[in-house]
């Protein structure tokens, strides 16, 4: 059975609790992979070999991505 938009919703929020003590992060979002909707974990560099982050919070697979700074971009942009 294909994990659902709303599963990977409150698998969002429990993963924002537990993954903000890890510096880094950027952002956490929802992403698809298959069927299956999953969470999204943004970083701004790679982690130390030391930090970890789940595989499945809450049974919904976590995907990383590195994606460096989020800033706003300007309305000239």
């Amino acid at each position: 059975m294909p994990i659902t938009i709303d599963q990977a919703r409150v698998a969002k929020d429990a993963a924002k609790k537990a993954l903000s003590v890890i510096p880094g992060i950027v952002g956490i979002g929802l992403t698809k992979i298959g069927k299956d909707y999953a969470l999204k974990v943004n970083l701004r560099a790679r982690l130390p070999a030391d930090v970890e982050i789940p595989d499945r919070i809450e049974g919904v697979r976590v995907s990383t991505e590195v994606v460096g700074d989020i800033r706003k971009r300007s309305k000239e942009e």
